[in-house]
């Protein structure tokens, strides 16, 4: 279809038969994503609240469809790259952001700590010196006073605001500390989400990211799973995959679209968590 003709069918959304007008947004649907752009330009030029607000879903509709596909196609690599997933988390809210820009914000984190990185240091003190660059000088920290604003489990959001979750904040800090060689990987504990430094050279240790990075032992996990009256599995102690965290990220947004009151988006998450469920148990 040419532009005349897309002008011509967009025009036809304000009609009065409800008919005509589910008619219409079925052959938009029907041209795909590639669509979209021309919609976002009928939507700018259109004064028509209700022309716009049709617009809207419709481009949201596509946006959806895209972002299932892509999902999709992530949970098929066999790399599952993990920032490649948060970056499909953030479009469902963002779907303009770029993958080469959260690349490039997290390339300058990561060059703000090598230059004060010695990698002959011990492991604690490596972990002090990411600690010291990520919560002291870059200000990153837990967002108590919005604990549960959808913005906390996008990574764009998080980058731009420095206030996340748990698992945003240790995500950060696990892609910073990989790409300086470190053996640091998450771990899904219960209601919360934490860092291991685990090298076959050195006892084991814990770091949890929310709280600026504090270190701790196995101990202190064994104990909270005690507090917490639950039997003790090894999935507490020991890395987490890719998948895991990025399914524990969608968890975390579904969650929290509940709990502001957007219970459409919530369920539309879950459809996108169950692409990767794979028969996971995915309570929240």
């Amino acid at each position: 279809m040419n532009d005349a003709e897309l002008k011509a069918l967009v025009s036809l959304l304000d009609d009065e038969d409800a008919k005509i007008v589910s008619h219409v947004e079925e052959k938009i649907l029907s041209l795909g994503t590639t669509i979209i752009p021309f919609l976002e330009e009928e939507w700018e030029s259109n004064f028509n609240p209700m022309v716009q607000r049709r617009i809207e879903e419709l481009i949201h509709t596509l946006q959806y469809e895209l972002l299932k596909e892509r999902i999709h196609e992530w949970y098929e690599s066999p790399e599952q790259d993990l920032l490649t997933g948060m970056w499909l988390v953030a479009t469902y809210q963002y779907p303009d952001i770029e993958l080469i820009k959260l690349r490039q914000d997290l390339e300058q984190l990561y060059y703000e700590t090598w230059l004060e990185f010695k990698p002959d240091l011990y492991p604690f003190d490596q972990v002090k010196v990411i600690n010291s660059v990520l919560f002291n000088k870059l200000k990153f920290g837990a967002n108590t006073k919005n604990f549960h604003s959808p913005g906390n489990s996008m990574i764009n959001v998080v980058l731009e605001t420095r206030k996340g979750n748990p698992i945003t904040l240790c995500i950060l800090y696990m892609l910073v500390a990989q790409k300086l060689k470190l053996p640091v990987h998450g771990v899904n504990l219960p209601n919360l989400f934490v860092l291991t430094y685990k090298d076959p050279k050195h006892t084991q240790f814990y770091i949890n990211a929310f709280n600026k990075g504090l270190i701790f032992s196995k101990q202190d996990i064994e104990n909270y799973i005690n507090e917490l009256h639950l039997p003790h599995q090894e999935s507490f102690f020991e890395p987490c995959t890719s998948l895991e965290i990025i399914r524990r990220v969608f968890r975390n947004l579904i969650m929290s679209f509940d709990k502001m009151g957007e219970h459409a988006k919530a369920e539309e998450v879950k459809e996108l968590l169950l692409i990767i469920a794979d028969g996971a148990d995915l309570g929240v």
